[in-house]
C-alpha cells in the first residue's frame, strides 16, 4: 500500500521544522511547524497571480486592488499554500527517512486548534502514520509445499469432446420436451390470484430443462409441447435474478423484489443434435487439416486441458504458500491506524462496522503485498518495458484469436500495445500481472515442491477451500 502523494510542486525547497515520535514501532506522530517567514513569500506570489487573473464588477480585468483580492479570496489562498508546503515537508521526510509508511499521513484532530486564515502568522501541524513492520524473508528448501495438478482422464476429455459436438450441433423442433430440450416460451406477468396483469410485462424468452436446477419445476418442463401452457414461479426456472431480468425482460431491481407466479406459454420445443466427431468438427474447431484423426483430437483436447488446468494449480499453490509464509512471520501492523484510513479514504460511503468485518482480509492481504514488495526488493526482480510491450501484444493476439480474427502485423501490434499501456490503470495491471508472474517463479525455484495429482472433482474442492 504505496504512501500517495499530491503533485510534489516545482518550487524552492524550504527546510521545515518536522519533528517525528514514534509513539511504538508501527505507529509515529509527525509534527510540523510553519513559520509566517515560510509561505509569506510564495502566499504573495499567489496574491498577485490571482490578481491577474481574477474579474470582479467594477474593476477592469486584472487591476483589482490587492487589498480586495486578499479579502475576499486571501484565506482561501493561504490554506491552499499552506496545503502544498506541508505536503512538500511531509513527502521530503519521508523520503529521506526511508521510512515505509502504509496509507497516507492523517491529520491529527484537536478541536482546540482555532487557525485564523485571516491573521495567519505560525502554524503547528500533526499528522498520525502509519509504519510497515520490519523483517526478512527466508525461503529453505526444508519446507515442503504441494503443487497439486488436475488428473485430465478420460471423463475429462469425453466432457470436452461433448461440448464441442454440443457448440457445433444444430437445433431442430420436436414434438415433446425432455430433459435436454430448450422451450421457446412467452411469459406472461399474472397477479397474487394467477390472473393476467393489464399492462403487464410480456415477453418471450427460451428455458433450458437441462440447466434447470429445481427438481419439481424440471419436471414440470418435461413433455411440454408447443400450445401448452403452465402457471410457475419463475425464479424455480431461472439460475440468478440477472438471469430472471433477463428471462421476463423486467429490471434487476425489479427481479430482486419479484415474487409472483408467470404463465409460461410453450410456442416451441427444440432439440439438440450434437454434432458428429468427424473431419468437419476438427477443422471448425483447430482449423482445416491440423488434426486429422479421432485420435489426434482427443490427444489435442487432453494437451489444452493440461495447459489450461496449469493457471489453476499455480493460482492455488499461489494461495498456499502465501498463507504459509505470512503466517510463519507472523508479522503485525498498525490495525487502529488502518483502520481509521480505510474509513476516512475509502471512495464509497462505509461504516466503521463494515471496516471492522472486512478488515481481517485486508490485512492479510496487505501482509502479502509487504512480503512481495520484499522479494522483489532483495533479490533485485525487474519488469523492463520490452517485456511489457511482448506481453501486452500476447493479450491482444489472444484476444484477435478469441474472436477468429486475423492478427495484424508487428508494426500494428506495437500501436495498439502502446495504445493500452498509454492507459495507467491498463499499464498498472500489465505491471502487477508480470511482477506476479516473475514472484511465483522466484517461489518455485526457492521452495521445495511435491507434486501431487488429484482428480478434477478432487481439485474443484480444494480450490475452493475458504
Amino acid at each position: 500500500m504505496p504512501f500517495v502523494f499530491k503533485e510534489i510542486n516545482k518550487r524552492k525547497t524550504i527546510n521545515m521544522d518536522i519533528q517525528q515520535n514514534n509513539t511504538d514501532k508501527l505507529n509515529a506522530i509527525l509534527t510540523i511547524k510553519i513559520a509566517n517567514s515560510d509561505y509569506s513569500d510564495q502566499y504573495e506570489k499567489s496574491l498577485k497571480s490571482y490578481k491577474k487573473q481574477v474579474q470582479m464588477p467594477g474593476f477592469r480585468s486584472g487591476q483589482v486592488p490587492t487589498t480586495v483580492i486578499k479579502k475576499k479570496y486571501g484565506p482561501s489562498i493561504l490554506a491552499e499554500e499552506i496545503d502544498k508546503l506541508l505536503n512538500d515537508t511531509l513527502h521530503k521526510h519521508i523520503t529521506e527517512n526511508n521510512l515505509n509508511v502504509l496509507g497516507n499521513p492523517m491529520p491529527v484532530v484537536d478541536e482546540e486548534i482555532d487557525i485564523d486564515w485571516k491573521n495567519p502568522g505560525d502554524f503547528e501541524f500533526s499528522y498520525e502514520i502509519g509504519l510497515a513492520p520490519e523483517f526478512e524473508v527466508k525461503l529453505t528448501a526444508k519446507d515442503k509445499h504441494t503443487y497439486y495438478k488436475v488428473k485430465v482422464d478420460k471423463t475429462l476429455v469425453d466432457k470436452q469432446l461433448d461440448d464441442f459436438a454440443k457448440r457445433y450441433g444444430k437445433l431442430s423442433s420436436t414434438d415433446v420436451s425432455n430433459e435436454k430440450d430448450m422451450i421457446m416460451s412467452h411469459f406472461t406477468e399474472l397477479d397474487e390470484n394467477d390472473k393476467p396483469v393489464d399492462g403487464g410485462f410480456s415477453h418471450s424468452s427460451t428455458v433450458s430443462v437441462e440447466f434447470t436446477e429445481d427438481k419439481k419445476a424440471k419436471k414440470k418442463l418435461i413433455g411440454l409441447k408447443a400450445g401448452d401452457t403452465l402457471i410457475i414461479d419463475p425464479r424455480t426456472i431461472s439460475r440468478s435474478e440477472s438471469d430472471l431480468a433477463a428471462m421476463l425482460n423486467i429490471s434487476a431491481e425489479r427481479a430482486a423484489a419479484y415474487t409472483r407466479n408467470v404463465e409460461l406459454k410453450v410456442t416451441d420445443v427444440k432439440s439438440l443434435a450434437p454434432a458428429e466427431v468427424n473431419q468437419e468438427l476438427f477443422d471448425k474447431i483447430y482449423g482445416e487439416g491440423a488434426v486429422t484423426t479421432a485420435e489426434d483430437f482427443r490427444l489435442r483436447i487432453e494437451s489444452e486441458l493440461s495447459g489450461m488446468f496449469v493457471k489453476d494449480s499455480d493460482k492455488v499453490f499461489k494461495r498456499d504458500l502465501t498463507e504459509s509464509i505470512v503466517k510463519k512471520l507472523k508479522l503485525t501492523l498498525p490495525n487502529e491506524f488502518l483502520k481509521k484510513w480505510i474509513l476516512s479514504s475509502s471512495k464509497e460511503e462505509i461504516t466503521a462496522e463494515q471496516v471492522e468485518t472486512e478488515y481481517e482480509q485486508y490485512a492479510q492481504n496487505l501482509k502479502w503485498q509487504l512480503v512481495e514488495n520484499k522479494i522483489i526488493k532483495d533479490n533485485d526482480i525487474k519488469v523492463d518495458n520490452e517485456e511489457v510491450v511482448a506481453y501486452t501484444k500476447e493479450l491482444l493476439s489472444g484476444q484477435y484469436a478469441q474472436y477468429g480474427m486475423m492478427v495484424p502485423d508487428d508494426e500494428e501490434m506495437n500501436k495498439y500495445s502502446q495504445n493500452v499501456l498509454s492507459n495507467q490503470e491498463e499499464a498498472r495491471k500489465i505491471y502487477d500481472s508480470l511482477y506476479d508472474q516473475k514472484v511465483l517463479s522466484f517461489l518455485k525455484d526457492n521452495v521445495k515442491i511435491a507434486e501431487k495429482e488429484v482428480s478434477y472433482d478432487d481439485f474443484v474442492k480444494i480450490a475452493s477451500k475458504a
